[in-house]
């Protein structure tokens, strides 16, 4: 119960942890701090580097820094040429046992079967014979040493080189098998290429204090507990997106380099999702946050040219698809153009029509009143009611916000009307002052109300209008399955925050990449509070329609 208890507790700690461990590897090294972060995360994953950059930029001082982070461990490199051999990299044949027993058996000590970190650079230019051993390596962590299986204690193997393996060479199989690629490139900020010409010209040895440093036994531990991370369903659902993102783009004919540059093997999307959950697991969480995606970046391309394929869509997918940006974006606007088509059903449906005859040659308006409701406001009776079908600022300088009803006195509003536009003294929603409403009827003969910005607003006539309330009934089922998607997509932006937040501080992913997500998100939130706030207006009116008219 105590081991266990100390188990938890130290898992707790080992984001701050990781964080240290990080920061210690970095200090010193300019521009390779994401390089470092990725590497780290695939030694503690047990997978495999491919460094791609010219030569003299610091891939082997990585590589180097890298087993400082190990308790006890060795370090193994190798300039591979084509004239290496098999004994440069794991060892020379043991003479004496030839001589005594007959065994073709190697020295392995000190060569890379021994090791703990590897570092080979100019990987491509080695043979046959040490590519070969090195697949079976890399893929079981066994050496095969004559008769005997031996096992390899290699953490972390880092291979270089600044080009990549020719098409016809038969190496896809173990390119295949560098799950993290990386991109290394000369220093580019010029206060850092000055930090590097006037700075300490050795490779300063970092020393990792034993309170970070990782033994033996934790990393095996880590081995089995980051298997148990869990893969959502949800999480899942966006890792398949981003894939049919990739397989559209390698059936784009516009690209210059052969659609096999962006496929991806099934056992490489499996190894990846495994340093997902290994991410997860050393940012303190027991399942795959979508931030963690982000690190696909660095694993799903080929070639320079589909790199830059890879990272367009990472950026797609991080400002839209990672955290449902666009569904949620999407629902709301589904959700405002119901309304909005709702709004319209309602004003061809009960927006009030005048009859018009011609009378002196002229259009004379009327408006059959007979069955208009009556209403009285202080001391005047005989007053209509009429509903504004549409939001608007405000009919009136003398009631702000906007205004639902107007209540006009009958015998004054049909005597007026009969012109067309026209002044009618009146009152706005429940406001009990005077003021003068404009009232007009347009081109297609609907009675109209002016706003204080002179635009027109369809009116209809409470008692006249408001009959048929099968329609209302409707018009509400409608409405609120409106409600529902802007509700939905309210929550998906919500749940997006909550769900980065738990994510940060995040110590392995791409700082631009997180960046351009996090922005995605409060973009995405202005956008759906700008458009909630017109759909609520809407909605609203349509909500409080019958009672309105009452």
């Amino acid at each position: 119960m105590t081991n266990q208890i100390a188990m938890t507790t130290n898992n707790v700690l080992l984001p701050e942890r990781i964080q240290k461990l990080v920061q210690a590897l970095s200090s010193g090294v300019y521009e390779r701090e994401n390089t470092i972060r990725l590497c780290l995360l695939a030694a503690l994953s047990g997978e495999s580097v491919f460094l791609l950059g010219p030569p003299g930029i610091a891939k082997s001082y990585i590589a180097k820094r890298l087993i400082e982070a190990f308790d006890d461990s060795t370090f193994f490199e190798y300039l591979m040429t084509r004239f290496s051999t098999p004994e440069e990299v794991f060892g020379p044949l043991s003479i004496q046992e030839l001589k005594d027993n007959g065994k073709y058996v190697r020295l392995t000590e000190g060569y890379l079967p021994s090791a703990d970190v590897v570092f080979l650079d100019e990987i491509w230019k080695a043979g046959p014979a040490i590519l070969n051993t090195l697949l079976t390596v890399v893929n079981e962590r066994v050496f095969r040493n004559g008769s005997e299986v031996l096992p390899v204690p290699m953490r972390l193997l880092v291979t270089a080189s600044n080009e990549l393996p020719d098409p016809d060479s038969g190496l896809d199989a173990l390119y295949d098998r560098m799950l993290v690629r990386i991109f290394v490139n000369r220093i580019q900020e010029k206060s850092n290429f000055k930090r590097l010409l006037t700075g300490d010209t050795g490779e300063t040895r970092i020393k990792i204090g034993s309170d970070i440093s990782i033994k033996a036994h934790e990393y095996m531990q880590w081995q089995h507990q980051i298997d148990q991370v869990s893969l959502s369903d949800s999480v899942f659902e966006k890792i398949y997106a981003l894939k049919m993102l990739l397989e559209r783009e390698a059936q784009d004919p516009s690209h210059s380099f052969p659609s096999e540059e962006l496929y991806i093997s099934d056992r490489r999307w499996k190894k990846a999702v495994r340093l997902l959950k290994a991410s997860a697991f050393f940012n303190g969480r027991s399942d795959v946050n979508p931030v963690d995606l982000l690190l696909l970046q660095e694993c799903l391309w080929h070639s320079p040219e589909s790199r830059i394929v890879v990272g367009n869509v990472m950026r797609q997918f991080a400002e839209q698809i990672c955290f449902n940006q666009q569904e949620s974006l999407a629902i709301a606007i589904e959700a405002s153009e119901d309304v909005k088509a709702l709004s319209e059903e309602i004003i061809e449906t009960i927006g009030h029509d005048v009859d018009t005859e011609l009378s002196m040659r002229k259009e004379k308006h009327k408006v059959d009143l007979s069955h208009a409701r009556r209403y009285s406001v202080n001391m005047a009776n005989d007053l209509i009611k009429l509903v504004m079908l549409d939001t608007n600022p405000s009919v009136s300088e003398k009631e702000k916000g906007d205004s639902r009803w107007v209540y006009v006195d009958a015998t004054e509003f049909e005597k007026k009307i009969k012109n067309g536009a026209c002044d009618v003294y009146g009152y706005v929603n429940k406001n009990p002052n005077l003021c003068v409403l404009k009232f007009d009827v347009d081109g297609e003969h609907s009675l109209m109300i002016k706003d204080i910005a002179n635009r027109p607003v369809p009116v209809a006539i409470a008692g006249v209008d408001d009959n048929d309330q099968e329609a209302f009934a409707k018009w509400q089922v409608k409405n609120e399955a409106a409600i529902k998607k802007i509700e939905e997509a309210k929550h998906l932006i919500r749940i997006a925050r909550v769900q980065l937040n738990a994510a940060l501080p995040h110590h392995f992913s791409n700082s631009e990449l997180l960046e351009l997500l996090a922005n995605s998100i409060t973009d995405a939130e202005e956008s759906l509070q700008r458009q909630t706030t017109k759909f609520e207006k809407s909605a609203f009116r349509v909500r409080m329609l019958s009672e309105f008219f009452a």
